[in-house]
């Protein structure tokens, strides 16, 4: 199959979250099984060109129709790690991706309905028809709309659109302008509820619902998510249109790198390990407590990873910290705050533990860091209040570090409690799991991690071990993409 991937990032080259490493990811994981991928990305000022080989010119003067006009663009070509990827670069006073940034301008809305018009005139132009055009999120959700009331029109009929939503909290909105500006005019037409409208405010349209409307397929990053997103306000506002729509939607878990996050292989760690020589973890949970200056004692360490914000329950990563003090555990925090009152909250957090030997908040981001952590500690807590997928806990499992997670999104179809999951056998458990969003309901699991590994030591190596056995690469995830690819091909 020829699979183009269109959307507004792809790692390392540009990542600003998940959506990054999921592209990336799965276009590697579809070029392993044999098949053409292609990546088409904003040419950002910002992103990080020292992870493109071979940047050279590609389509020049790919002349972009918008408002009544057009746009010159220049398309350039390189390599992002083996990825063939296209960069678009518009020369427009309206400087659209010379920013310094990859969201957060007020006409974020513009930027990408213009990006979405630009890679589907690229297409056209080059005369690329790809079996399958895969798009990502709210910034590429105009790309199903103007594939079927436009493009298939001037030769494009046979390609097929899936549609990915990361993030049901971010879905873009727009007004008749980004009608008019794109070309697809009509107001009377896409403002129907069945059409574009947004599901409540009358005078927008929304990105995300045209995205879901018009694909020929599309999914979200878990089942479990899929199904929350379809039944309760994690949908914000689409649920209606999830359930008109919902025999074209699937829950999808994302996957992992596994050259990248593999203690076996990891260059970040001072010793390699898996789960035959489990015991060799050890000698990283040594060199995390030298590196943090935390006390040098058999102690269990919990440890946090991740941004501290609402969906991720800071509430409750707050808790965790005292909570693991309490039992006796060491506590490694390693976040970036993405709100002011929380950065401040855990400011002060840091200056008032500074002195205890068994905790460690760093606040801010550092992968080296990061890996020592997964290597090091002996359980990670992931209490969010919503996950769509959630790769922290994958990443855990891989490393041996024992999840203690909410039963929420891509946290239930990965961790599995070993006391009351009865649908698995004991030795296919592989963490704890909360359900509340209380600190009762935290302590408990925390509780039952703790106690386990002070007082039945070898049932937690055991339990470890069971972890590091699941599979959660791309390489499941892949294949059904590629199901569903087919299904769109021979449905359509």
């Amino acid at each position: 199959m020829y699979i183009v991937q269109i959307a507004s990032e792809c790692a390392p080259v540009i990542k600003a979250g998940g959506l990054g490493d999921v592209v990336y990811g799965l276009s590697r994981e579809l070029e392993i099984r044999g098949h053409c991928v292609e990546l088409i990305l904003p040419k950002y000022d910002c992103m990080r060109y020292d992870h493109i080989w071979g940047l050279h010119d590609a389509y020049r003067n790919l002349s972009v129709p918008w408002y009544g006009g057009a746009i010159n663009c220049s398309v350039y070509c390189g390599w992002v790690h083996g990825r063939v990827c296209f960069f678009i670069e518009p020369h427009s006073q309206d400087n659209f991706f010379n920013r310094g940034c990859y969201y957060g301008c007020d006409d974020d809305n513009m930027r990408f309905a213009f990006f979405s018009k630009a890679a589907l005139e690229f297409l056209l132009q080059s005369n690329k028809r790809p079996d399958v055009i895969h798009c990502h999120d709210w910034q590429t959700g105009l790309v199903p709309v103007m594939l079927s009331e436009m493009y298939k029109y001037y030769g494009m009929e046979y390609q097929r659109a899936c549609y990915t939503i990361h993030n049901f909290k971010h879905q873009g909105m727009g007004g008749v302008e980004t009608l008019e500006a794109t070309g697809l005019n009509r107001p009377e037409y896409y403002f129907q509820y069945d059409k574009l409208r947004d599901n409540f405010n009358p005078f927008a349209i929304n990105f995300m619902k045209a995205g879901i409307v018009y694909s020929n397929a599309f999914t979200t990053v878990s089942p479990n998510h899929a199904w929350e997103a379809s039944t309760s306000d994690v949908g914000c506002g689409l649920g209606h249109t999830l359930h008109l729509h919902r025999d074209k939607f699937r829950g999808v878990l994302n996957g992992i790198d596994y050259d990248f996050w593999n203690p076996k292989i990891d260059r970040y760690i001072p010793s390699h390990y898996s789960k035959d020589d489990f015991d060799k973890k050890f000698d990283n949970k040594k060199a995390l407590q030298e590196r943090l200056l935390l006390r040098q004692e058999d102690k269990p360490i919990v440890a946090y990873i991740g941004r501290l914000d609402n969906q991720k329950g800071v509430h409750l990563v707050h808790h965790a910290i005292y909570y693991a003090l309490n039992k006796g555990a060491q506590f490694v925090l390693l976040g970036s705050a993405t709100e002011p009152a929380i950065n401040a909250k855990f400011q002060h957090e840091k200056q008032f533990l500074n002195n205890n030997p068994d905790v460690h908040l760093e606040l801010g981001f550092n992968e080296e860091l990061s890996h020592l952590i997964y290597a090091g500690a002996d359980m990670i807590v992931v209490p969010s209040n919503y996950e769509p997928c959630g790769l922290t806990q994958m990443i855990g499992l891989k490393y041996g570090t024992v999840p203690i997670v909410r039963g929420v999104g891509g946290l239930v179809n990965t961790v599995f409690d070993r006391n009351y999951d009865e649908n698995l056998p004991l030795e296919k458990r592989n963490g704890f799991v909360f359900y509340q969003s209380d600190n009762q309901a935290l302590e408990s699991a925390m509780s039952r991690a703790i106690d386990l590994w002070n007082y039945s030591p070898e049932e937690f190596r055991q339990l470890a071990i069971q972890g590091m056995e699941y599979d959660y690469s791309w390489n499941i995830p892949g294949g059904e993409y590629i199901e569903i690819y087919d299904w769109i091909r021979h449905k359509w």
